[in-house]
């Protein structure tokens, strides 16, 4: 899709040459990343509020507690806007005015609607949970009929986004090329540490394969 049939608001101005409009780049993005910010305007007031997400097919889910104001607004259908971003690297430039990070972000824009029929909900949740532990949802016991109801869960289709990215080394001023100052990219990843049992666990499990290997899909790719 190029930018003319791209609607204004979501249209990247600043460094359109990062832009992209397709479904693919922004799914790849929401599959890696964990945490979603997702930014309303209640009384008059803006509010952003980071909530735990997944995608499932052409639609964001995102998790809540049922009572808690953020997912009773949601659930009414006001306007929003969801941001993911991974973090790849800081890009340190021979001057301050230059330096940057390379990033991969996607916003998306839209109104999202209560998942409540308790079949559909078990699923998402399952499905949220396979996006943050894929393979989780088999050991874990799945969620009592009452735990089902104190959880707040929207589903946000995504229809109007934007992806934005920047990679590649620092873009210095030609006069500056020649500064005995070191540059270049500090490369960043989220990295998994060694899993830590409960020390409440009474019963020996091992640690799940999928922990013991655990990794973001298309994390250093």
């Amino acid at each position: 899709m190029n930018d003319e049939a791209v609607e204004p608001y979501r249209r990247v101005r600043r460094h359109p040459e990062r832009a992209s409009y397709r479904a693919e780049d922004a799914y790849a993005i929401l599959d890696e990343g964990l945490v979603a910010h997702v930014a309303f305007t209640l009384d008059e007031r803006p509010f952003v509020v980071p909530m735990a997400y997944a995608r499932d097919g052409d639609r964001l889910l995102l998790h809540g507690a049922a009572g808690s104001r953020i997912c009773r607004r949601l659930a009414a259908g006001i306007p929003v806007s969801v941001a993911v971003t991974l973090l790849d690297a800081l890009v340190l430039a021979r001057s301050a005015f230059h330096h940057s990070m390379n990033y991969r972000s996607v916003v998306v824009f839209g109104r999202c609607s209560p998942v409540t029929d308790r079949e559909a909900k078990a699923a998402a949740l399952d499905r949220l949970m396979e996006h943050i532990v894929p393979g989780r949802s088999r050991d874990a016991r799945a969620g009592s009929d009452k735990e089902l109801d104190m959880t707040g869960l929207l589903g946000l289709p995504i229809e109007g986004f934007s992806v934005k990215a920047r990679g590649g080394p620092p873009v210095d001023d030609p006069e500056d090329m020649d500064l005995p100052c070191w540059a270049g990219l500090l490369p960043l990843s989220l990295a998994p540490g060694s899993p830590a049992p409960d020390p409440a666990m009474t019963v020996g499990a091992p640690v799940p394969e999928y922990l013991a290997r655990y990794r973001r899909p298309g994390a250093g790719g």
